[in-house]
């Protein structure tokens, strides 16, 4: 019988079956940021156990409240760099040079496909898009990888989604993933992981890739995944290019993982994208869907562009490409956050930079500070946001604010016009 891509990995980094069902696995990175790490940090302390089991294998960031808003937020991130200095945790980024998690440390080539990959922090299924298995964990869970390196997961089931077709213009991966979690529900998933597969899905970028795992949690998934290919590779290959003999041998490589032709899935869902409109959410549940057609001319005070979502060079090339000569509309203030120094660096030299200030934006530095309505974008009471992050939540970005999931096409199109706009008229 074929096994899944999630069956082969657990496979293959299982060190002990405790209970039946229940699988722990040798892990091959464990990542970190300011908000979850503290705690785990402090209760290995009070136990005695300030150690960690590869200080290679740990990736620390400061990114959700950056730089620190108050006394709290300080506290929180001077324990995480205290504790990668005391450790001699090489991969840890502060200020300066942090970026989003989840934008970060795939861009500094840190994922492989194969790998298991834990965080304390529910987007961290982003990483399946390179073929591996990664999941957000609690705080024992986190505690434990820091220590031993391995996590306990039960024995995954899978939900293979097929995107078959092609996206029509105007169309994203974030219109695709919001689709699928209105198909599935937001427990539809629940301690499932979702393969990505299709047409679609061997057309997207890795960034595309990224965006449609990062949303795996939103329908309950533990982890969400795409087959590793050449597009895998070219992305991976300033990383792996010394491993590897030539791109055609990493892949032969990489093709281990894919899942079998006779793999059994609990449940295979077909989505025809080449009929999908721009998605935009309402209420406050991500699989609360409508089309852009739908909710078109809805006023909004806020539009946000960045998070681990939507925050990459290529999310910013679409929105500066609708925006350029172009101003926001006099009753919304608009926001940009490039996930990452980098790409705020590579979107200055192309002069996307300039095309979102002259349209009217505030840029700030990368953070996930407005994504969790912490910093830099947080709504008033009674405000309405159109966002390019992930959640939608009653809260999420500020006490009382209503939060409208979007690409950042639909976005722009909305920052222009001062309410839900169709981003295809300005393509």
């Amino acid at each position: 019988m074929g096994m899944t891509i999630a069956e082969k990995i657990f496979a293959s980094h299982l060190v002990d079956e405790p209970f039946q069902g229940t699988r722990v696995l040798k892990l091959d990175v464990v990542m970190c940021h300011e908000i979850t790490t503290p705690i785990a940090i402090a209760d290995l302390i009070a136990r005695g156990k300030d150690r960690v089991f590869d200080s290679s294998k740990i990736k620390a960031v400061i990114d959700h409240v950056t730089p620190s808003k108050d006394s709290k937020t300080a506290t929180q991130a001077k324990m995480l760099r205290d504790w990668a200095r005391r450790h001699n945790i090489k991969d840890f980024f502060d200020i300066g040079a942090n970026g989003v998690c989840h934008a970060l440390f795939p861009e500094k080539g840190f994922i492989r496909p194969g790998y298991t990959v834990i965080m304390g922090d529910s987007h961290t299924c982003t990483h399946g898009a390179f073929g591996a298995f990664a999941a957000g964990v609690g705080t024992t869970d986190l505690e434990v990888g820091i220590l031993k390196g391995v996590c306990a997961f039960r024995e995954p089931k899978t939900i293979r989604v097929n995107l078959n077709g092609k996206l029509p213009k105007g169309v994203y991966a974030k219109d695709a993933i919001l689709h699928v979690i209105g198909r599935l529900g937001v427990n539809g998933a629940t301690d499932r992981v979702i393969e990505f597969r299709g047409e679609a899905v061997d057309a997207m970028t890795m960034e595309s890739r990224m965006t449609l795992c990062n949303m795996a949690i939103e329908a309950g998934g533990t982890s969400g995944i795409c087959m590793p290919d050449s597009v895998t590779v070219d992305y991976l290959w300033p990383f792996i290019s010394q491993e590897y003999a030539s791109k055609e041998a990493a892949l032969a490589e990489f093709k281990k993982w894919c899942s079998d032709e006779d793999a059994i899935y609990e449940r295979v869902v077909d989505l025809d994208v080449s009929g999908l409109e721009p998605a935009v959410t309402f209420g406050y549940k991500p699989d609360q869907v409508k089309s852009i057609t739908e909710m078109a001319g809805t006023p909004v005070d806020q539009v946000y562009l960045g998070s681990c979502t939507n925050g990459r060079l290529e999310d910013l090339r679409v929105a500066a490409s609708i925006l350029k000569g172009k101003k926001i509309a006099p009753t919304v203030r608009a926001i940009l956050s490039p996930a990452t120094p980098k790409i705020y660096s590579d979107a200055l030299h192309e002069g996307l930079i300039d095309i979102f200030m002259e349209a009217g934006f505030c840029v700030t530095n990368p953070t996930c500070g407005a994504c969790l309505g912490m910093s830099n974008g947080v709504l008033a009471e009674g405000e309405v946001c159109a966002s390019t992050t992930n959640r939608n939540f009653m809260g999420r970005m500020g006490k009382g604010g209503m939060v409208h999931l979007m690409s950042p096409a639909t976005s722009a199109a909305t920052a222009i016009e001062g309410k839900m706009a169709d981003p295809r008229k300005y393509l």
